[in-house]
């Protein structure tokens, strides 16, 4: 169980409620894919990864993939912070946002096999 403070859910609620899901998803899968290229070898059914131009133009990139979430938290972090800016991305929403991706990961890490 995870505790909460009302500052923590403050900063959730308002963070979701400027996040888009469409946007962020992609960006995250090609940030991954383009800073971390070794992570290209379990997305080889996506074609054409040769390039950063080449996977943010892939419409592979914005499937529903079943790989472990964990390898997503950073990349989702720096899409999140790079929309937002640093005004709205705080170091204390980023420490909301941080602790509840760990819930999100491990939620969903427990259906990862």
């Amino acid at each position: 169980m995870v505790d909460w403070t009302d500052a923590e859910r403050s900063a959730i609620v308002g963070l979701w409620g400027k996040i888009s899901v469409d946007e962020i998803g992609p960006q995250a899968v090609a940030r991954l894919l383009i800073v971390s290229p070794w992570t290209q070898r379990h997305f080889s059914t996506f074609g054409n990864l040769s390039t950063p131009a080449a996977i943010m133009g892939n419409p592979a990139v914005a499937e529903k993939l079943h790989v472990d979430p964990d390898n997503f938290r950073e990349s989702i972090t720096v899409c999140v912070a790079a929309m937002l800016g640093p005004t709205v991305f705080s170091a204390d929403t980023q420490e909301a946002f941080q602790k509840f991706l760990a819930v999100v990961v491990s939620a969903l890490g427990r259906q990862y096999h």
